[in-house]
């Protein structure tokens, strides 16, 4: 098999700066050790986030000079509604600046204090704004999903049994909706099979409870369906796209991921009721409904790029290089989630550093490293963005210890992948040196965005 390569020549470049490793722990020690309080011009590959990091191509840049800066009614909510409806067959179109000001208005809007909210897995702002209005985030991940060498198809599946026994033991008025995060980033990017989602809407429809998609990686998850699951080989990306918002009553979107946009979202629905009410807070807290806080050039480009997230070509690309970073790791003999997710390479960091309990954060000691040994920026998604505490004030663990390292869209190269993949190599070989943390700082709400943290000695 031949060399896949990138279907992009560049254009245009941005430097680097290279900073020393002195540099780099100093930086660290005055970002309280917590690497989203670092500048992002002392991070030599930044893989904090694939979320609006992405690359744009140059007919969204085009088309956002044909922005049309009306507002209410422009030209360009008309071409991003229509592109949206052609994808989803949605009939209420809402854009919003990004994907957990979605959210947020769901989430206000439809629950009440003690509703029971379940999902695959919660992201974290989508628990936040869950939580914040006094509802219950309840993750029902499919039992493989936890074993992360196991080589599964669909390891982002939601376990079903599990989700209508959540429905018999609370009863349906409870849930005023469920979601399903495709692909399911909390568990290692792991994609979602057309099966799982019909069989959850199977069940939803005994009980008349509303599916949600949580869709930001819609064009990810429609590529491992065609490539994994029967039936789907000859179906094109947006075919499958498409059938899989037809088991959808609404989703939310942040366009940052699979809209390959620099900003923008979008909260949709076929409930006339539930659009009413969107658009009554979306003014206030957005904007007019046509153009939800967003410039017409963003809803130019996002019109562009979700069709772009759909060319298997792309896809194909994408992937390769996920695999790619999997297979090398996997050759060192490195923990990682297998099969590689669609957006990011996930390091077991309980596997990685098994001397380290849960609440002393391994998953932080990975990232620290990393940066501290070759300037890469990565993210913990273990106990300090999903652990949770009992009613006696006690912290609970997460599930899964994870180190997510998430690829910008068409920003990075060959040779800044062999780079990180040497970077990662050296951390592994020198694991025995890597300490625990404690937090010494943190606010109620995603508090990995800005808790201080020191080592444990």
């Amino acid at each position: 098999m031949k060399t896949i390569i990138e279907p992009f020549r560049i254009k245009t470049t941005e430097p680097i700066k290279i900073i020393s490793r002195e540099e780099r722990a100093e930086a660290l020690d005055k970002a309280h050790l917590n690497v989203f309080l670092l500048d992002a011009e002392d991070c030599c590959i930044d893989l904090l986030t694939d979320s609006g990091t992405g690359a744009m191509s140059t007919a969204q840049w085009a088309a956002m000079m044909l922005g049309d800066e009306s507002y209410a009614g422009s030209k360009s909510w008309k071409n991003f509604e229509k592109t949206v409806q052609s994808i989803t067959n949605i009939k209420h179109i809402l854009p919003t600046h990004q994907g957990r000001a979605a959210e947020s208005i769901l989430a206000h809007t439809l629950i009440k204090d003690g509703d029971i909210i379940p999902n695959n897995s919660h992201f974290d702002t989508t628990r936040a704004n869950i939580e914040f209005e006094g509802g219950i985030a309840q993750n029902f991940l499919c039992a493989e999903a936890l074993d992360t060498e196991k080589e599964a198809p669909f390891k982002g599946n939601m376990d079903v049994d599990k989700l209508h026994d959540c429905i018999k033991e609370n009863g349906a008025e409870k849930i005023p909706f469920c979601m399903i995060t495709v692909t399911n980033n909390t568990g290692g990017g792991q994609a979602v099979s057309m099966e799982n989602i019909r069989l959850v809407k199977e069940v939803l429809l005994r009980y008349n409870i509303p599916l949600v998609l949580d869709c930001c990686r819609f064009a990810e998850n429609s590529f491992f369906i065609h490539e994994r699951e029967e039936g789907y080989s000859g179906k094109s990306l947006l075919q499958i796209a498409q059938e899989m918002f037809s088991y959808a009553d609404a989703a939310t979107m942040s366009c940052k991921k699979d809209g390959l946009a620099n900003i923008g979202g979008f909260l949709i629905c076929n409930n006339d009721k539930w659009a009413e009410q969107f658009k009554n807070l979306l003014i206030m807290k957005e904007g007019f409904p046509t153009y939800g806080g967003l410039a017409g050039r963003d809803l130019e480009a996002i019109a562009v790029g979700l069709m772009e997230a759909l060319d298997y070509d792309y896809q194909i690309y994408r992937n390769a290089t996920m695999q790619y970073v999997s297979k090398r790791l996997i050759a060192l003999d490195i923990p990682i989630v297998r099969p590689s997710g669609g957006h990011a390479v996930f390091i077991d960091a309980a596997k990685f550093l098994p001397n380290i309990p849960a609440l002393q954060y391994p998953g932080i000691g990975i990232v620290n490293a990393l940066y501290r040994e070759g300037g890469i920026r990565s993210v913990e998604l273990g106990s300090v963005m999903f652990g949770s505490f009992d009613d006696n004030g006690n912290e609970l663990s997460s599930p899964l210890e994870l180190v997510r390292l998430a690829f910008p869209r068409r920003v990075y190269t060959q040779s800044h992948v062999d780079y990180l993949i040497e970077v990662i190599e050296t951390v592994w070989k020198q694991r025995n040196q890597i300490s625990g943390y404690s937090i010494t700082y943190q606010s109620q709400y995603l508090r990995h965005f800005t808790c201080h943290f020191e080592e444990v000695s």
